[in-house]
C-alpha cells in the first residue's frame, strides 16, 4: 500500500480486512520507497496513489513494472483527469479507483484486478462504456473491462482543487499538464509567476521536453495576474472578452498538436486570484464562464486555489458556490 496520508492507509487498511485472505504485508510513503518496496517484497498486487512525494505514483508504477513484472498495479486517487487516468492505465496498471468511491468500489477493485480483469470506478466511465457483455459487473459499483479499455472516455471536464501547500498544488499541476502533453494534446497555464516556474523543471522530470512544446506552440504559459485586466470591466468578467481571449488561446494551441482530435488542458489561477482579492463573485462568474467553454471547445480545465496564501482560508458559503460550478472538486 502506497500512499503518504496516513488516514487513508488506514481505511485501506480496515477496508482489506473484511476479506481475511488478503494481507497488507507492506506501506510505501512516496514514489522511490515503492519501487524499493516492490523489489524486495513481490507483492501480488500494490494499491498506488498518484500525488506522491519524491516520484510521482505513474513514474513509480513504470519502474515497478521493472523490479517486480509480476505484481498486479491498482491505482486509487481522487483525480479524476482522463487524461490522468489513460496515463495511469498505460503504465500496466490493472485498474484506477477514485478514492471518493473507495467505500463501495475498493474491494471489488482489488478483486477484480488480481482476477486479472482491469477495472475503472464507475464515475469514470460516463455514458460511453463497452457492450453489456463486457461490462457485467458494473452493478459491484465500479466497471470491469477487457484490456484495454480504448473504447471508455468520459466527458470533458471542469475541475477545481483546493490546496493546503504548495507541494500538492504543483504536483496535480504537473501531473494534469504533463499527462495531456505526453498524450500529444496541448496546455494551456495561466498561472502566478512562482507556479509556471515551479511547474518547468516538474515537467522536466516528467520526461517531458518542454522547449519544443513551447516553441511549437503545444504549451502556452501566461501570467494570471496580467491576464485578467483583458477581460475583466467594472470589477467583473466580460464574457465576450473573456471568450476571445480563452477562445484564440485554445484556437492557437490545438493547431500546434499532430493530431486533429486532440484535446487541450487548461490549468488556471484567474478565479484565485479573484477571491484572494476579496472578489469572490467574480471568480464565481469567470467559473461559470469556464462551464461555456468546456461545452464549446474540446477542453478540460482545472482550476487552483491555494488556501495556504490567503489568511483566514475560505468562507464556507463561498467554497460550495465554487464547488457547484465545477464537475468535480477536491482538497489536498
Amino acid at each position: 500500500m502506497v500512499d503518504d496520508y496516513e488516514p487513508w492507509r488506514r481505511f485501506v487498511s480496515t477496508t482489506l480486512q473484511k476479506q481475511p485472505e488478503l494481507q497488507i504485508i507492506g506501506e510505501a510513503v512516496d514514489g522511490l520507497q515503492a519501487v524499493q518496496k516492490a523489489q524486495q517484497l513481490q507483492p501480488d498486487l500494490i494499491l498506488l496513489d498518484i500525488g506522491l512525494p519524491t516520484q510521482n505514483g505513474i513514474e513509480a508504477a513504470r519502474r515497478i513494472r521493472e523490479v517486480s513484472p509480476k505484481s498486479k498495479i491498482l491505482f486509487t486517487s481522487e483525480n479524476r483527469s482522463w487524461d490522468i487516468v489513460e496515463e495511469a492505465l498505460r503504465t500496466g496498471a490493472g485498474g484506477y479507483v477514485v478514492k471518493s468511491d473507495a467505500t463501495g468500489e475498493l474491494l471489488p477493485a482489488v478483486n477484480a484486478v488480481l482476477g486479472g480483469k482491469r477495472f475503472v470506478s464507475a464515475s469514470l466511465a460516463g455514458n460511453d462504456l463497452p457492450d453489456k457483455e463486457q461490462t457485467a459487473d458494473h452493478s459491484r459499483g465500479g466497471v470491469v473491462l477487457p484490456f484495454p479499455p480504448q473504447n471508455v472516455r468520459i466527458a470533458r471536464r471542469h475541475e477545481a482543487g483546493f490546496y493546503s501547500n504548495d507541494r500538492n498544488f504543483l504536483n496535480d499541476l504537473a501531473q494534469f499538464i504533463g499527462a495531456a502533453l505526453k498524450a500529444g494534446n496541448a496546455a494551456i497555464v495561466v498561472a502566478t509567476e512562482s507556479h509556471r516556474d515551479s511547474l518547468l523543471p516538474r515537467l522536466q522530470a516528467y520526461g517531458l521536453d518542454v522547449g519544443a512544446a513551447i516553441e511549437q506552440g503545444g504549451y502556452v504559459a501566461l501570467d494570471a495576474a496580467d491576464a485578467l485586466p483583458t477581460f475583466m470591466l467594472r470589477g467583473m468578467p466580460d464574457s465576450v472578452l473573456f471568450s476571445k481571449l480563452l477562445g484564440d488561446l485554445i484556437g492557437t494551441a490545438a493547431k500546434a498538436t499532430k493530431g486533429q482530435q486532440a484535446r487541450v488542458a487548461i490549468f488556471g489561477e484567474m478565479c484565485h486570484l479573484l477571491w484572494a482579492q476579496g472578489n469572490a463573485e467574480a471568480a464565481i462568474q469567470v467559473e461559470k464562464l469556464g462551464n461555456q467553454l468546456v461545452k464549446t471547445y474540446d477542453v478540460d480545465i482545472l482550476c487552483g486555489y491555494s488556501l495556504s496564501n490567503v489568511q483566514g482560508g475560505m468562507d464556507s458559503h463561498i467554497f460550495q458556490r465554487i464547488c457547484a460550478e465545477h464537475s468535480a472538486f477536491y482538497s489536498r
